[in-house]
Parts: C-alpha cells; sequence; structure tokens
C-alpha cells in the first residue's frame, strides 16, 4: 500500500508541473498587454485582459505618416512619397520592437484622444522605451503640444536632440515635412 502512495504522488507531482509548465501564463498570467498589430509608427492595437482591442497612440512623440487609402498609396506627390517612405520605416521599427518583446507591452496611460484611443507611454517587457528608440533614431519626433502630459519629457527630448545632432533618419532629410504640418497641409 505504501509503494501505491508514493507511485500516486510522484505522479500527481510530476502532472502537476507538466501542467504549470504548459500552460503556466493561464495560471499565473503574463506580464504586459498582448499587440494584436502595429497600425502605423506611433499607433498599436492591443488586447486588454477581457479580450477586447483598444488602440494606444504613443505619447510624447509623432511619426511620420502612413499611407493608408488607395489615393495616398497610389500618389505621386513627393511630399506624399517622403512622408510614407519614413512612415513606413517607423511602422516597420515599432513592429521589430514589438516583435523581439514577444508581442507584448507595458502601457503607461496618460490620457486618451478624440479618436477615442488611449494616449501612453508604451514599453517593452525588457524596460526598452519605444518612443525613445523611435526617437534615438530619426524616426519620429517630439510632439512639443502634448509635452506636459509626458511624464518622461526629458528623456524624449533628448533623445530627440541626439538624433537631430547626428542628423539620423529624418533629420537627415531636408525634404522631411513635420507630421503635423504635413497633416494640416494635405490631409483635408
Amino acid at each position: 500500500m505504501e509503494k501505491l502512495t508514493k507511485s500516486v504522488r510522484f505522479w500527481l507531482c510530476a502532472t502537476i508541473i507538466i501542467l504549470g509548465l504548459i500552460g503556466c501564463d493561464r495560471f499565473v498570467g503574463t506580464s504586459g498587454e498582448a499587440v494584436e498589430r502595429v497600425s502605423d509608427g506611433d499607433t498599436l492595437v492591443v488586447k486588454d485582459t477581457n479580450g477586447k482591442n483598444f488602440s494606444v497612440r504613443f505619447a510624447c512623440v509623432d511619426a511620420p505618416e502612413i499611407a493608408h487609402t488607395n489615393k495616398e498609396k497610389q500618389s505621386k506627390r513627393t511630399s506624399d512619397r517622403n512622408q510614407f517612405t519614413w512612415g513606413v520605416k517607423a511602422q516597420q521599427r515599432v513592429q521589430q520592437l514589438v516583435q523581439q518583446g514577444g508581442d507584448r507591452v507595458t502601457l503607461n496611460i496618460t490620457d486618451s484622444d478624440r479618436y477615442a484611443r488611449k494616449i501612453a507611454e508604451v514599453r517593452l517587457k525588457n524596460g526598452t522605451f519605444i518612443q525613445q528608440v523611435l526617437l534615438e533614431e530619426g524616426l519620429a519626433k517630439v510632439y512639443r503640444p502634448y509635452l506636459n502630459k509626458c511624464p518622461s519629457k526629458d528623456l524624449v527630448q533628448q533623445a530627440e536632440a541626439k538624433a537631430k545632432e547626428q542628423r539620423l533618419g529624418v533629420w537627415s532629410d531636408a525634404k522631411f515635412i513635420n507630421p503635423w504640418e504635413y497633416r494640416s497641409l494635405y490631409k483635408k
């Protein structure tokens, strides 16, 4: 009888360990929000704990625009081509960072906008601040009208200054139009 009890205890423990390893995130939970898609260089769609998707706009920065419509995609206008080229580079960089972070991000929500998007500082599990990376690589610019709502405003301003000084990304392109100026001129 004692052998049977030891055997049952062994298999019970082994089963618990195996189930824990197979589906531990179901029991323990995972860190951060699951990213469903990268919409552009400064917007993500994430899934909350209830399985509902919501949009997150990056706080503190404005990335170049991407083409959304067929008309924009087929545009021959130099300003469009330039803006969209940089926009795609920013979007691809965000996708790369999100993948490196296991498709999960941690949000520090600071506000919401008129489109019902959450405005947030976005970090990977390892602490990488996505906005800082984009700014350091010249793939976004600090968006000063909302800088007072940016908890990491000193950090983002330093990151942008570094890229500007080294003429990285959009800072190397004399024809680049700031995203907010591009929208006001061409998105009417």
